[in-house]
């Protein structure tokens, strides 16, 4: 049976398996040698900078670098999905490290701070035509990234509208404003390469469970055993969420 790898440095790791019960096997990860014993990943979201400050503290780097380019499944949700891509625009003044793989550009907090978080309904031909189930997914965007470039090999798996005033006709290659530049009615938010899958909301907030059994599924492709038969949606609301939340299990 695969196990599934949560990396639990900070953020929404507990949120992930707490809200699907899922019948695998998951363990949380910490240090580098720990991923040897972990089939698949999952990267949450959380604050990516500081995310990455205890990545690097941990010398996790190599070895999450490593997992991606062993063809190992790998989910990056929110910041998750910020680590995963090659490049990132918007960072605090310094930057910060990334494990890449993902030929993207990700604005990290392209849909603003806290108090602009927001729900809403995404279109998912391509998860619903696998997974069954509606048309489209209740998407849950918090202090959210967005991917404003995507390569050739890349797979769009959702996008959301936005205005001209959201879009702020950004340079890709800073994150600032352009003078002039072409508008875009469209970020992408959702996006699949080969064993990589990134979201930029946050699917273990509903109890909606095709994303997770979506990327649980990826495993099989690799050869990896993945059993789905306790797959039982949990009733898990986002008033209350919270970054640093520990309180919840892990897997069931």
């Amino acid at each position: 049976m695969a196990v599934v790898g949560v990396l639990a440095l900070q953020g929404s790791f507990n949120e992930h398996m707490a809200g699907t019960r899922l019948g695998v096997k998951g363990v949380e990860i910490r240090k580098p040698e720990q991923l040897h014993t972990v089939t698949s990943l999952i990267i949450p979201g959380g604050e990516s900078t500081t995310m990455a400050k205890l990545a690097e503290y941990h010398n996790l780097f190599p070895a999450l670098r490593e997992f991606v380019k062993m063809g190992k499944p790998v989910w990056g949700t929110c910041a998750g999905l910020i680590f995963l891509a090659n490049k990132a625009i918007g960072q605090k003044t310094g930057g910060q490290d990334l494990v890449g793989g993902l030929d993207c550009t990700v604005h990290r907090n392209f849909f603003g701070s806290q108090i602009q978080s927001f729900e809403a309904e995404l279109s998912v031909p391509q998860l619903a035509s696998q997974e069954g189930g509606a048309e489209t997914f209740r998407g849950v965007f918090i202090r959210a990234p967005a991917i404003l470039e995507a390569g050739p090999e890349v797979q769009v798996l959702a996008d959301y509208p936005v205005s001209s005033d959201r879009l702020l006709n950004l340079d890709t290659s800073t994150g600032d404003k352009k003078e002039n530049g072409e508008e875009e009615s469209k970020v992408i938010v959702a996006v699949r390469q080969g064993n990589i899958l990134g979201t930029a909301f946050h699917p273990e907030l509903t109890a909606d469970t095709r994303w997770h059994s979506y990327f649980l599924k990826m495993s099989n492709e690799t050869g990896e055993e993945v059993s789905l038969s306790s797959l039982v949606p949990a009733q898990v609301g986002t008033s209350h969420y919270q970054l640093t939340r520990s309180d919840l299990p892990i897997f069931q």
